[in-house]
């Protein structure tokens, strides 16, 4: 009869239980790893014979068969490597189990049989509470991270020995206290909005976009504090919920993130890749399909600044996941999918040279068009919050006056994304006014008959697309939900229809 030792495999940020079937039988001795197994659970075999003759046990002469079941499931990692140690040290008799109970294992192993921290370790213990596994055993520098989930037993240990030992109940368990730190990983960030001068009426749309998750585009010259603003855009964003916290930090485990730091990512991601960033680093892929920038973005921002200096086939990339708030990444021998519900905050120049509408500007109509169009219509109507920022004046730098510090401004954000958590309380995976559908829409975003008026006389001006108008509606609601009011007013609609400036642009309008 095969001995049989849980595990678990990671498919996109899931994982699922995985039995490894270990046994014996008479022929050449080798280890033959069967089950859809990559390359690096294929090389186990040189790790797991290595370790387990330095650990003082005898490695069997014979042919050892290990199945990874289900078998018609691909399964990649390093991981497996405890399992299948200790699977052979039972199948073989060298170890006889006096705990009794479920066990999950996880762990790398060394040449000289120590436990390596291995990525995607928070997705593989809640796989094991809800397959009902009680108890799990890591290696130790993952001890914090696997700690997270409630509901599980964990057990931290260095060396292949320390659990042969622990399940033989030849030694009772100890816990290392240099790990046993904080869950919770703040980041402290010095930057504040009252650093911001001059810019007043552009931080008030800077606030709606972070109070409804809306997708922001700043365009403006050189200098002006497009990169400053967007920095401090995390700053004011409303606190994660424990749900929404556990997601992010399931995706940075499987990135291999945590693999050394540990902790529940509590504060809200900001990434923001250089414009020379590829494709796959973006949205996502490599040989294992692992997530990009979109999806450790999750819940988060992703701030492009100079837009118009990414390639255009990355940018045209973001159409899909920007509308289903998910990416699936297609390989060869893996296919996955990651969340990727992300606000987008975006920095341009308004030309080449950075300087148009003024009298530095050199640039032709043509040049002005031309570098425009790097950014294509689609993507563009995809902005909720289009506007201009205006040079600081002198008067505006040398003064001592402070704008609104983050911390009031988080207040009203805060108070905002309160009635939004309401509206969509019994709505799955809806936190915020950005996030709405066309039924949600419909029923949230009634206008009154002056707002609708003035909402057509927008459309017969700019001409825009359906879905610019479903984000003229979502803006006004999160306008209407920062004075705490139950209806869409026709102030919020005029505001809304004010937070694209780009549109005025193409109606020829001046806007600079």
């Amino acid at each position: 009869m095969a001995s049989i030792v849980n595990s678990f495999a990671i498919s996109g940020v899931e994982a699922y239980l995985v039995d490894v079937e270990v046994k014996t039988i008479t022929g050449q001795p080798l280890i033959a790893i069967v089950g859809l197994g990559d390359t690096a659970v294929k090389e186990a075999r040189e790790r797991v014979e290595a370790a387990i003759n330095d650990s003082q046990y005898k490695f069997p002469q014979k042919k050892v068969v290990i199945n990874l079941a289900p078998s018609d499931l691909k399964k990649g990692g390093s991981h497996f490597d405890l399992a299948i140690a200790l699977g052979i040290l039972i199948e073989t008799g060298q170890l006889v189990r006096v705990k009794k109970e479920s066990f999950g294992i996880i762990g790398e192993l060394s040449l000289n049989s120590r436990l390596r921290a291995c990525s995607g370790i928070l997705p593989m213990v809640i796989a094991a509470r809800n397959a009902g596994v009680k108890n799990v055993i890591v290696p130790l520098n993952n001890l914090q991270e696997a700690s997270l989930v409630t509901g599980v037993k964990v057990y931290g240990f260095e060396a292949l020995k320390d659990v042969a030992d622990f399940l033989e109940d030849k030694k009772p368990y100890q816990n290392n206290e240099k790990i046993a730190l904080s869950k919770d990983r703040e980041i402290i960030s010095g930057v504040d909005f009252c650093d911001v001068q001059g810019q007043d009426g552009l931080i008030e749309y800077i606030v709606v976009a972070a109070a409804g998750g809306h997708n922001l585009l700043m365009i403006g010259s050189p200098g002006c504090g497009k990169s400053m603003i967007a920095k401090r855009i995390p700053s004011i964003l409303p606190s994660m919920t424990e749900e929404e916290a556990l997601e992010v930090t399931k995706i940075y485990s499987v990135a291999g993130i945590l693999k050394e730091q540990g902790g529940l990512i509590k504060n809200r991601p900001f990434r923001s890749p250089h414009h020379n960033a590829s494709t796959n680093s973006l949205i996502g892929g490599g040989k294992d399909a692992t997530p990009g920038e979109i999806s450790l973005a999750h819940n988060g921002v992703l701030f492009l600044d100079e837009i118009a200096e990414f390639g255009k086939n990355t940018l045209e990339s973001l159409r899909q996941p920007m509308e289903d708030q998910r990416v699936t990444i297609s390989r060869v021998k893996y296919t996955n999918t990651y969340p990727a519900s992300f606000m987008l905050v975006a920095a341009m120049n308004p030309c080449s040279c950075g300087y148009y509408g003024t009298d530095r500007c050199k640039c032709t109509d043509y040049e002005v068009i031309k570098y425009r169009q790097k950014i294509s219509g689609p993507i563009m109507d995809r902005v909720d919050i289009q506007k201009y920022v205006r040079p600081v004046d002198f008067i505006d730098l040398s003064n001592d006056y402070q704008g609104a510090t983050s911390k009031n401004l988080r207040q009203r954000v805060e108070a905002a994304r309160a009635i939004q958590r309401q509206r969509f309380i019994n709505i799955k995976e809806i936190n915020c006014n950005a996030q709405m559908g066309n039924q949600l829409i419909k029923e949230h975003c009634i206008l009154e008959d002056e707002g609708k008026k003035l909402l057509m006389m927008a459309y017969q001006r700019y001409q825009y697309s359906a879905r610019a108008y479903h984000k003229y509606l979502k803006v006004a609601r999160t306008f209407a939900d920062m004075d705490g009011s139950a209806k869409i007013r026709k102030k919020d609609v005029a505001l809304a229809i004010m937070a694209r400036d780009l549109e005025k642009d193409r109606a020829g309008l001046t806007v600079l």
